[in-house]
């Protein structure tokens, strides 16, 4: 089996109605996500060689949209959250790399809903961005 360096991806075995796990969907987001997903904050610091920083909540929601289950976030202690998937109890986050060394805490973190993240048009925009680019992706294969 390929290794992979998010969190979760030795027990991400669900499947969506395509027969595709989340590693294969990390796989497709190594060549969709980009500067202009990026949040606008972190910009200045997003490379190739770090794909999946500021990334976060629009992955997780846009997996959401795929598998179903909620979305949470690692409170990151300066107001901002890490967002990550759980889908009954299959916890992943296709983003986590991009702290590099550091391990999160993902217990009890609370619920984030798409509709106080996407009152940020930025964001929402991003996400749409991030799910056309992700279907083209898709599309291709």
């Amino acid at each position: 089996m390929k290794e992979y360096r998010f969190y979760g991806w030795k027990t991400a075995d669900i499947k969506d109605a395509k027969g595709l796990d989340p590693r294969d969907y990390y796989d497709l987001l190594l060549n969709v996500w980009c500067v202009e997903t990026c949040a606008p904050r972190m910009r200045k610091d997003w490379s190739k060689d770090n794909k999946t920083l500021g990334q976060c909540s629009i992955t997780a929601f846009l997996l959401q949209d795929i598998y179903g289950g909620k979305v949470y976030g690692v409170p990151l202690g300066d107001g901002n959250f890490h967002c990550f998937n759980d889908v009954d109890g299959c916890v992943f986050d296709l983003t986590s790399e991009q702290f590099g060394d550091t391990i999160l805490d993902y217990s009890n973190c609370p619920e984030q809903f798409r509709e106080v993240h996407f009152a940020k048009e930025e964001k929402r925009l991003r996400y749409e961005l991030l799910k056309e680019r992700l279907e083209e992706k898709l599309a291709e294969r």
